[in-house]
C-alpha cells in the first residue's frame, strides 16, 4: 500500500511539473509562435488556435488566448490606433478571468490580468482610470508573491512608472524586463511570451 502511494505521489509530482506544457503538440507550437507574431493576422490565427482548442488544459488555452488578445491590442495601439481596441481588451480580460477561476494563485495569470487592466487605461476605454490602476496594482501585488525576475512584471512596472511621469524608474524597469527576456529559457515550463512589448524579439 505504501509503495502504491509513493508511486502515485511521484506521478502527481511529474504531472504538476509538466502542467505548464500543453500535451497537444499544436498548442505547444502556437505558444512558441507568440513571440514571432508581427501582424494582426498572425495574432488572429494564434487566437483561433487557442480559443478553439479541444484540450484538457482549458485554463492554459484561455490564458494564452487572453495573452494573444493583449498582444494584439498592444500591436494595434502602436500600428493602428484608430482601430476599436476596447473589444479585444475586454475579451482578453474575460478569458484571463476564466483562467484565474481554475488557477487562483497562478502568478502568471495574475500578471496577465494586471497588464490587461493597465492596458485599458492606455487605450482610453477605462471609465475610471484610477479604479483600473488600483485593480491592476492589486493583481500585480498578488503576482509578486509567486513570481521573481519576471519580464512581464518588470514591463508592467515600467509602464506604470512611465504613466506616472517617473522616467528614470521606467527606464530602469524596461532595461530589467529586456534582460529578463534575454535570459529566459524558451524551452522552460514558464511562459515566455511578450518580447515584442519592448522590441527584444
Amino acid at each position: 500500500m505504501t509503495k502504491l502511494l509513493l508511486i502515485l505521489s511521484f506521478l502527481m509530482t511529474g504531472s504538476l511539473i509538466n502542467a505548464q506544457f500543453f500535451s497537444d503538440q499544436t498548442l505547444q507550437q502556437s505558444v512558441l509562435q507568440l513571440n514571432n507574431a508581427t501582424t494582426e493576422n498572425d495574432y488572429n490565427m494564434l487566437f483561433s488556435k487557442f480559443s478553439e482548442a479541444k484540450t484538457s488544459e482549458k485554463w492554459q488555452a484561455n490564458y494564452y488566448a487572453a495573452a494573444t488578445l493583449y498582444l494584439k491590442t498592444n500591436f494595434l495601439l502602436k500600428n493602428s490606433p484608430n482601430s476599436p481596441l476596447g473589444e479585444p481588451n475586454e475579451s482578453a480580460r474575460k478569458l484571463a478571468m476564466q483562467a484565474l477561476a481554475s488557477e487562483k494563485n497562478n502568478g502568471e495569470v495574475n500578471i496577465l490580468l494586471a497588464l490587461i487592466h493597465f492596458q485599458k487605461i492606455r487605450i482610453k476605454t477605462a471609465a475610471d482610470p484610477q479604479k483600473e490602476l488600483k485593480t491592476a496594482t492589486g493583481f500585480m501585488a498578488k503576482a509578486e508573491t509567486t513570481l521573481k525576475n519576471n519580464p512581464r512584471l518588470s514591463f508592467l512596472k515600467a509602464e506604470i512608472a512611465e504613466k506616472q511621469g517617473n522616467k528614470t524608474e521606467a527606464i530602469k524597469f524596461y532595461k530589467k524586463a529586456a534582460k529578463e527576456f534575454e535570459t529566459s529559457d524558451p524551452s522552460s515550463a514558464s511562459p515566455n511570451w511578450g518580447r515584442q512589448l519592448i522590441g527584444t524579439n
